[in-house]
């Protein structure tokens, strides 16, 4: 499966705008942004996006029947692959949506279902903070340079979060 990438400076919400794109009878694709003015996070939650860190979406087909449980552990898995490549300590998953580094958030993902012309399709939002981390309350977050010897390109991880859903499994 190959996913077309679809750059933004600034956008409200990728999920939102890959949304609009399967009502507009895209299949598939990537919704990536260099800033997001309304993010969202999981039971409504804001997403804090700041400048410099990796704000994506991707949209595709799902079966009607596939369990919400099994994509997570999927994606999770996927997505910690991907990030694990970029920094020297492990990173744990709190599921069902957080990446961790020493208990820190680096990472989360928004993973949503909609229905459109008989057809079920998954949103998968994530957001990780590569250059910097947003100060919450109550919850230690961090980035992934913090944990890496060398500068990281959020259009890197892009891409190997691409090649890593176009590939065959």
């Amino acid at each position: 499966m190959y996913f077309k990438i679809y750059y933004f400076k600034k956008i409200q919400s990728t999920n939102n705008h890959a949304i609009k794109m399967i009502k507009n009878n895209h299949l598939k694709g990537i919704i990536l942004a260099d800033e997001q003015t309304k993010g969202r996070g999981r039971q409504g939650n804001k997403w804090i996006s700041l400048k410099g860190n990796l704000f994506m979406s991707l949209f595709f087909k799902i079966k009607q029947n596939v369990s919400i449980k099994r994509i997570t552990i999927k994606n999770t898995g996927k997505i910690k692959k991907v990030l694990q490549k970029f920094c020297k300590k492990k990173i744990s998953i709190k599921l069902p949506n957080d990446f961790l580094i020493e208990k820190k958030k680096i990472c989360g993902i928004l993973q949503e279902t909609i229905f459109h012309n008989n057809q079920k399709f998954l949103i998968i939002g994530i957001g990780a903070n590569i250059k910097k981390s947003p100060k919450i309350l109550g919850y230690p977050t961090s980035h992934l340079e913090a944990y890496s010897s060398k500068k990281i390109n959020k259009l890197t991880i892009c891409r190997c979060i691409k090649k890593e859903y176009e590939k065959k499994n």
